[in-house]
């Protein structure tokens, strides 16, 4: 019986499945362990689950000791695994795609109708007891229909916020690293272009593309500048993707017009400046956020933990 180590609180049937087998230390609290209990946890650990909020680096793989098989990560993204780290000592690492697909393309569409339509701001103003009284100018917003969503990071995420886009009377365009299928770019009728194109030319820009040194502040004051001032940016991938010391400038100075996000630099802290606008719509991460898609998430990273100690491939191991 092998001892797996869970860093933080899953779904109980995730946690069950992987008790029917082997011994299992589960973080059950609902504040994040602390990095130096955590050191303590893992050690003798043959298999760890992780979520986001741990940094899986040579110190802890070490702390855990030389016996670790496996890191299954309960998310798509691995910014928090040093993959490297754990291919050096032969330990295999997993995450979870797929299975939040469709939930975080609702949450990016969501933050679409958000910013252009600044809903953000109309519940704001109810809650907090502002008179109002409706009229042909009072928070007008902007519609969809035959404007152009540009994606990028034409991923399972990216075709699912374009699927939305498309019945809502938008047109596509994306970049992304590789291409789509003729059937599948004919069937979103989607066009891809460079993001210079992309930038100048779209109405709402939407990020899904992995974190990564090539991908940091790939969104800055040039790219904003390249933009429309009647654009509005969404980003549903990773925070740091955007720079948002520029983008709170941008917001702030009506280069663009608006921005949704459910992502941050320094997660859970916002920029200062961010927080003092309304043209920004602001969610705190949601957008796995279903019972249904993080009890799968969880349950994938107990299957991807469970193949690997049978000797046995997992179902997604991370692709480098």
């Amino acid at each position: 019986m092998s001892k797996i180590v869970v860093t933080g609180r899953i779904p109980e049937v995730a946690v069950e499945r992987l008790r029917a087998e082997h011994e299992v230390d589960a973080w059950s609290a609902a504040e994040a362990i602390s990095r130096e209990e955590l050191l303590t946890r893992v050690a003798g650990a043959d298999a760890l689950l992780t979520l986001l909020t741990e940094r899986v680096d040579a110190e802890l793989l070490d702390a855990a000791g030389p016996q670790l098989k496996v890191v299954a990560n309960v998310a798509v993204g691995y910014d928090n695994v040093d993959v490297p780290a754990c291919t050096a000592r032969g330990i295999i690492a997993t995450n979870t795609p797929g299975v939040l697909t469709e939930a975080t393309a609702d949450v990016a569409f969501a933050l679409i109708l958000m910013a252009t339509r600044r809903t953000g701001e109309g519940e704001r103003v109810i809650r907090s007891g502002q008179p109002w009284k409706w009229g042909m100018f009072y928070l007008l917003g902007s519609g969809l229909q035959g404007k152009t969503l540009g994606v990028v990071g034409m991923g399972g995420i990216g075709q699912a916020t374009a699927r939305r886009a498309r019945a809502f009377g938008m047109d596509v365009i994306y970049q992304s690293r590789s291409g789509l299928g003729p059937e599948v770019a004919a069937g979103l009728g989607a066009r891809r272009v460079g993001l210079d194109e992309l930038l100048a030319t779209a109405d709402v820009v939407s990020l899904h593309c992995p974190y990564s040194p090539a991908t940091h502040h790939l969104i800055g004051a040039e790219q904003f500048a390249a933009m429309r001032d009647s654009a509005y940016l969404v980003n549903t991938a990773r925070g740091p993707i955007v720079d948002e010391a520029a983008l709170a400038d941008a917001l702030r100075d009506g280069q663009i017009a608006g921005a949704g996000l459910d992502v941050y630099e320094r997660e859970p802290l916002v920029h200062a400046g961010l927080l003092e606008l309304d043209n920004v719509a602001l969610l705190p991460h949601l957008g796995s956020a279903t019972i249904e898609t993080r009890t799968a998430m969880a349950t994938l990273a107990a299957d991807n933990a469970l193949a690997v100690l049978a000797g046995e491939q997992p179902p997604t191991p991370i692709e480098k």
